[in-house]
């Protein structure tokens, strides 16, 4: 740790509340662990659970800090005690369970993958959390494969724009929803195969006219409440629907025999609290099978706007607002 400072800025809000409540403030450098990097941040991805966490909805696991972020980029300048030592200066892009708002942050090393040329720091951070949760969601419980037709809700979003963009590489039909006629052409600009203007069309209706009646393959769904049985009738028979949010509700009714007559698969994960070894395991496995792509350039995430650290309040604002298209980042330094 010889040579770096002893105190850092980060975003640690005091109570939950409003975007307001994201003032920077003083906090000490973490001090990797076993397995652990220290990295210098260049730049913090901005979730969906960011905000929640900030209104006091969805606080860290346990031994998790309260700073708020769960995906960076940087470069790393200090090792605990069993990390590669070939691993100093390198940057790296990482999934972490919190600490990305801040000038450092401690990232277990197996959850990292190296940032390569063909992508900037600000791309980078942009990528860990979306690319995790559509890569175990839609492609391992959800089974989505070559040749598939999937259905994937807030298609402008982060996990919407990126699953968009998984499904161009690994040869899927996406169909998205989103909430405007504008959003429903990004959408399509994007990668995605049909757009569906849930205010204008009944999303169900034109996923069977899409399909010619059969159906879709998949549906990765993070609205919940009453959007749950309308997904399932989305579904073709051997469908898999895979929940991940619930924006609408926790509860939903449905016909528990229309699920066994058509042979439906229900699942769903969060993957926060997720074990450091299953992340790591996942990291490995993206390291195979993804990024080939983002080193060639292939895949590079939509990035709506970037704020300077100091600006998280702005940040929030913006990604509350719905009007965004891809990610919202903050940089920092």
């Amino acid at each position: 740790m010889g040579g770096l400072p002893e105190t850092m800025l980060a975003i640690d809000p005091a109570c939950p509340g409003g975007p307001e409540v994201l003032v920077p403030v003083e906090r000490p450098v973490p001090r990797p662990g076993p397995r652990e990097l220290l990295v210098r941040v260049a730049a913090a991805g901005v979730n969906r659970p960011d905000l929640m966490q900030r209104q006091g909805h969805y606080p860290p696991p346990p031994g998790t800090t309260s700073i708020l972020g769960l995906e960076l980029a940087g470069e790393v300048v200090a090792l605990g005690e069993g990390a590669e030592s070939a691993l100093i200066g390198q940057p790296v892009c990482a999934l972490v369970a919190g600490g990305a708002y801040a000038e450092y942050a401690v990232v277990p090393a197996g959850q990292c993958l190296p940032v390569p040329d063909a992508i900037t720091m600000v791309e980078a951070a942009a990528i860990p959390e979306t690319l995790f949760t559509v890569w175990t969601n839609l492609f391992e419980r959800a089974y989505a494969v070559e040749g598939d037709t999937v259905l994937v809700h807030g298609g402008t979003s982060g996990i919407g724009t990126m699953a968009i963009l998984l499904g161009g590489l690994f040869g899927l039909e996406v169909i998205v929803t989103v909430g405007s006629d504008a959003k429903a052409a990004r959408a399509l600009e994007i990668g995605a195969a049909h757009a569906i203007n849930y205010r204008e069309q009944d999303f169900v209706e034109e996923v069977k006219r899409i399909t010619g009646g059969r159906g879709v393959a998949a549906v990765l769904d993070m609205i919940g409440g009453d959007y749950f049985p309308r997904n399932l009738a989305c579904l073709a028979d051997e469908g898999r629907h895979v929940s991940i949010a619930s924006q609408r509700g926790n509860m939903a009714e449905f016909r528990i025999f229309d699920v066994m007559r058509r042979r439906l698969t229900l699942t769903g994960s969060t993957l926060r609290g997720r074990s450091v070894e299953f992340k790591s395991l996942v990291a490995d496995e993206l390291c195979r099978t993804v990024w080939p792509h983002v080193r060639e350039g292939r895949l590079k995430p939509v990035i709506d706007t970037t704020f300077p650290l100091a600006e998280a309040a702005a940040a929030h604002a913006r990604l509350e607002e719905g009007t965004h298209v891809g990610k919202v980042v903050l940089t920092v330094g």
